[in-house]
């Protein structure tokens, strides 16, 4: 009887604790909403009151399986985010971490393996009053071939503390810092005269890591090669080249427009724009 007395104890304490946390896990995520190989979910940052409210996306994956950035590459979709439904939500702005380059045989893929948090910036209508976050995704993910997912999550978002706010705090520092091209020493060129012209990029390297490079046209019409390394670079340089390809229909190739490159170096990813004549 001792022994069965000791354990119903110790099951009864352990219903205690889950009783406990429950109300705190669910102020600071939502469920999980699950697709056939990944699943999404709201989490809240540790938030201020007066201030815009921190939340985030989280995505995870199977292992192995990769979802993608704003510009997907070669192949892929973007995510598609809709705050629409929400309560009390003025604007809901989504920041991209740094992404990473997949090559395969069907080409190259730019996003996020196994699992990512998209930041989430709130502003509230009323500031005063709760914000009830109501989110509906479709985006895609990809091990040898892509399968479409979507999902929807529910959560409140207010101020206090927060257990996910170190994962969410590790996300929005890998935010590309938007900066000056001339702070990277950020260059780019046309190097001829052919009716898809070849662009070179020299940009300033700190040797502290290989060196991925990312580049966008002005909108999101624009679908241009990654820039892949090139010879020839001085000493604390590095040099990059692409194809101007994938522009929109109409859009001359040797027109004057602004280019936007999100590198990433070790621990740092920035974002800058650089205007080409």
């Amino acid at each position: 009887m001792k022994f069965d007395r000791r354990h119903a104890a110790l099951a009864t304490a352990a219903l205690l604790v889950s009783l406990h946390d429950a109300p705190a896990l669910a102020e600071n995520a939502s469920a999980w909403s699950q697709d056939a190989k990944s699943a999404v979910r709201l989490i809240a940052g540790a938030n201020k009151s007066g201030v815009p409210l921190r939340a985030g996306i989280e995505i995870k994956m199977q292992p192995g399986w990769h979802t993608y950035w704003r510009y997907p590459g070669d192949s892929g979709v973007p995510p598609r985010f809709d705050f629409s439904g929400s309560d009390n939500v003025k604007s809901a702005a989504v920041s991209f971490p740094a992404p990473s380059l997949f090559s395969d045989e069907s080409g190259n893929s730019v996003g996020y393996k196994n699992g990512v948090i998209f930041p989430v910036s709130i502003v509230p209508k009323d500031p005063t009053k709760p914000v009830n976050a109501r989110l509906k995704i479709e985006y895609a993910v990809c091990e040898k071939l892509c399968v479409p997912a979507e999902g929807k999550a529910e959560l409140t978002v207010g101020p206090g503390p927060s257990t996910e706010d170190k994962a969410l705090a590790e996300a929005e520092a890998r935010v590309p810092k938007k900066i000056a091209a001339g702070e990277i020493g950020l260059t780019a060129r046309r190097v001829n005269d052919a009716a898809k012209p070849l662009v070179a990029v020299d940009l300033v390297a700190r040797d502290k890591g290989p060196i991925e490079i990312f580049v966008e046209g002005p909108t999101a019409e624009w679908a241009l090669p990654i820039p892949k390394p090139a010879p020839g670079a001085p000493a604390g340089h590095q040099h990059f080249s692409f194809v101007l390809d994938g522009l929109p229909p109409g859009v001359d190739p040797k027109g004057s427009f602004d280019l936007t490159f999100t590198v990433v170096e070790g621990g740092r990813a920035v974002e800058a724009t650089a205007h080409l004549d």
